[in-house]
């Protein structure tokens, strides 16, 4: 669920960007009293993501359109598929339609590409599938959502949600036993702390240092699984994360492997819009 207040903050900051003068098109071409029925049609298969952030661009322009929720979220449905309808008057359908559909394109697109990453792990394997930070300005709690709704995981929801040393932490701090003694004197007892290692070497520095979760960066798949193997017997043992690069094709692979968390930048950054049209009913 998205929280309301954040919710509407978004729409009606997109609203404003399209419809700052107004719909000259619709204006000019439909009378004010006629009445739309619209289906809202995924032209290819995907994960239907953004049902409440529909309705609620078309209920923010004219409180009088009602919005019919057809596949719910984080449901599978084919091409074909009609994901939401909405009737109102026709004026205020059109004004809405690209923002609305801007909006779930993306949100739809996401879960859609986050599905296929999560059905890659294999049967019976630990591994989480994660996003990361990397979001679209203004969109991240839209964004995250879908990752959840495609069956992934959020990672840190911003720089204050947890403790994430990365490499330019550990130059600006003195290296990585220095940063993560720093980290535990002033950050939060409720916080992991969290280090961004690039070699082997540096998994043993972190280790040393007591790290409660290893980010593996650009590791190898072999690395990985030795990576899992040098951490498995340690007591308390850290999570393990595999990321940079991470693609579709390697996330069988890595679960295998043995790691506990797959962060993926594209889930969010790389993911293309669905397809989904709008189609007026006659």
């Amino acid at each position: 669920m998205i929280a309301p207040p954040l919710l509407d903050a978004i729409v009606d900051r997109a609203l404003e960007e399209d419809l700052a003068g107004g719909d000259l098109s619709g204006e000019a071409c439909v009378d004010a009293e006629t009445q739309a029925d619209a289906a809202a049609v995924a032209r290819k298969a995907v994960i239907a993501c953004g049902a409440e952030v529909f309705r609620r661009v078309f209920t923010r322009v004219d409180p009088r359109c009602v919005v019919e929720t057809l596949v719910p979220d984080g449901k599978e449905a084919p091409a074909g598929t009609t994901l939401w309808r909405v009737r109102g008057p026709a004026r205020a359908v059109l004004a809405s339609e690209r923002t609305a559909l801007n909006l779930v394109q993306r949100m739809t697109g996401i879960a859609t590409v986050t599905r296929r990453y999560v059905d890659a792990v294999p049967k019976g394997a630990r591994t989480r599938i994660t996003d990361t930070r990397k979001t679209t300005p203004g969109l991240r709690v839209l964004e995250r959502y879908a990752v959840r709704m495609g069956g992934g995981i959020n990672h840190r929801n911003d720089l204050g949600s947890a403790v994430m040393i990365k490499d330019n932490h550990i130059v600006a701090a003195g290296g990585i036993s220095r940063a993560v003694e720093r980290a535990r004197a002033h950050a939060p007892h409720t916080s992991r702390i969290e280090v961004e290692v690039d070699s082997l070497v540096q998994l043993e520095e972190a280790i040393a240092a007591g790290a409660d979760v290893i980010l593996l960066d650009n590791f190898s798949t072999e690395d990985v699984a030795r990576a899992v193997a040098r951490a498995k017997d340690l007591s308390p043992r850290p999570i393990l994360e595999a990321s940079g690069g991470i693609t579709l094709e390697r996330i069988t692979e890595l679960a295998l492997a043995g790691v506990d968390v797959i962060s993926v930048g594209a889930l969010t950054h790389s993911a293309p819009a669905a397809d989904i049209g709008l189609d007026f009913q006659l």
